[in-house]
């Protein structure tokens, strides 16, 4: 159990967060949406990090004072865009409190005191702070920090609970931001600040980085099965016009003049809010870091010249940026592209191996709505999109999602279950036409004879089985065409009932509820009661549904 952290092992926390971070920021930029905050979240915070290193390795002294105050005069010196300034204000807090560590070391308690200062220096930083971005996860995790470190004295259990927090209030992002919930992904500088916990509680652990460390659980808004927290792809259905500010204008005043005061920078900040937004104006009589969004730099740069030099300008048309990368993303718009509809990790897994451009969560008593479909057909970047309901519930749906998309065309390939979906996403081929394709898959479903093991929810007599609730069925689309004592047994009657004399393959996909050594037991008595077919398993994760079968 460790109680307390020193001041050689802070260090190693602060260089395994700015490693885990640099590792995964291409992963962090990937999430930026239109209008872009500054550009690359992840490369900001990431360089941001890398100053703060950098100070804090040519600090010679191993006193907390002195490492607190190289790691807060290294953030602010490399901070770059939003999120780079707010989490260098977030590091300059949690540095103002550990800095009168002793030389025993803090302990969670001291923490989460100095998470709670982070939060309120970086509120006070921006303008008008907006929620669902990074000031939201920290502010979150700031809150139960006190009652975490109060029950946690070991580290490890702390930043494990307090991840969790922040966990949470990424997943809330979208909801507070609309632009995060139209494109589909949490805020991008909220995953940077996650990604330097996990890489504070790696440090402490003694856990190899490695080179690719964010968690592969879904943070997104609930719609799609992304592994890691969403994209970027619906950017370029997003509109230009809602960047009203259009020059992202960065830069330091150094050299400030003797006259100049504290006060005379918190007039600059006012100032600046009459001329944009998201501004940002920090620091002291030393050192002075200015962010703002403006469609007049000039003015912003002369009235920074009242109060000193200027330092580092950088200006950036936002504008021009985002038709760059709209332009590229139509340059990449590839012809055809493909969606499933289905519930289960195995078989969500199986589409994207199939290459499936998406897969959106749905199937038997969790049928997704028509703009559902057509949200997830928007973030596919083609021009024609086949659609793969797999479920007789969801195809009038998947119809009506045709009249909901811009730039897009839909195709619905009418398949009534996910084995008939496998095999319409095996039949795609990139190098046919769209008609082609769409008339192999529709005679690719015709040749898959499937069905499903469930259980009777009600006391009935239909297709000529008398059932009671709880009774082991299996069924094909239309009709139950097994009873059976167990689940094993009622399988190998729905297999009997759907082959014929010309099927060789026989695949089964196991469901919540169904271990891999039942299944694996389920394949040696198939492949005993059929042994002129190849017998296959797979885990297909699905509610409901013990088993798919699907015999070819």
């Amino acid at each position: 159990m460790q109680k307390t952290i020193n001041s050689t092992e802070f260090r190693k926390m602060v260089a395994s967060g700015a490693r885990m971070l640099e590792i995964n920021r291409a992963k962090v930029d990937a999430l930026n949406v239109f209008p872009v905050p500054d550009g690359d979240t992840g490369t900001n915070m990431s360089l941001t990090m890398q100053s703060a290193i950098k100070e804090m390795n040519a600090c010679s002294s191993n006193r907390f004072q002195e490492i607190c105050d190289a790691v807060s005069k290294g953030a602010l010196k490399g901070a770059r865009g939003n999120s780079g300034v707010i989490s260098s204000q977030i590091f300059r807090g949690i540095c103002s409190v550990l800095k009168d560590t002793k030389e025993g070391g803090f302990d969670t308690k001291t923490f989460a005191k100095a998470m709670e200062a982070g939060t309120k220096v970086a509120y006070s930083a921006v303008s008008i702070p907006k929620e669902g971005t990074i000031l939201t996860v920290v502010r979150l995790m700031s809150e139960s920090a006190a009652k975490l470190a109060s029950k946690n004295k070991d580290f490890v259990d702390f930043f494990n609970a307090l991840i969790e927090v922040g966990d949470e209030a990424l997943a809330q992002t979208p909801e507070l931001l609309p632009v995060l919930k139209k494109a589909g992904v949490v805020d991008s500088g909220g995953v940077g600040l996650m990604t330097i916990m996990r890489g504070f509680l790696a440090a402490i652990t003694g856990e190899d980085i490695g080179t690719d460390s964010i968690p592969t659980e879904a943070h997104d808004t609930g719609k799609s099965d992304d592994s890691a927290f969403g994209d970027n792809s619906d950017i370029i259905n997003l509109d230009l016009g809602d960047i009203e500010f259009a020059y992202c204008t960065e830069f330091f005043i150094i050299h400030l003049k003797q006259m100049t005061t504290l006060a005379d920078i918190d007039k600059l900040k006012e100032k600046l809010m009459g001329i944009g937004d998201s501004v940002i104006c920090i620091g002291d009589l030393e050192l002075v870091k200015v962010h703002v969004h403006t469609n007049t730099p000039g003015i912003a740069l002369s009235y920074a010249l009242e109060l000193g030099e200027l330092d580092r300008l950088k200006i950036e048309n936002m504008l021009e940026e985002n038709r760059a990368l709209k332009a590229k993303l139509e340059a990449e718009k590839k012809e055809m592209g493909m969606l499933a509809i289905c519930a289960g990790e195995g078989l969500s897994e199986i589409f994207k191996d199939l290459m499936c451009d998406r897969v959106i969560e749905g199937g038997q008593t969790m049928n997704p709505s028509a703009q559902d479909i057509a949200d997830a057909v928007q973030k596919i970047n083609a021009s024609n999109v086949f659609v793969f309901p797999n479920n007789s519930n969801v195809i009038l749906a998947a119809e009506q999602a045709k009249a909901l998309v811009n730039n897009r065309t839909i195709h619905v390939i009418p398949t009534k279950n996910v084995p008939q979906g496998f095999a319409a996403a095996l039949a795609f081929n990139p190098e046919e036409s769209v008609p082609e394709n769409k008339t192999n898959m529709t005679h690719a479903i015709d040749n898959v004879a499937s069905g499903q093991v469930t259980y009777a929810v009600r006391n009935t007599t239909m297709n000529g089985f008398k059932l009671k609730e709880g009774d082991i069925i299996g069924l094909d689309n239309k009709r139950i065409l097994a009873k059976g004592e167990n689940i094993d047994e009622t399988t190998l009657k729905l297999i009997k009932a759907l082959k014929n004399d010309e099927h060789e393959m026989i695949t089964l996909y196991y469901g919540e509820g169904v271990t891999e050594d039942d299944a694996n037991a389920l394949v040696e008595k198939v492949t005993e009661a059929f042994p002129e077919c190849d017998v296959d398993c797979h885990f297909g994760g699905q509610p409901v549904y013990y088993y798919m079968v699907s015999v070819e």
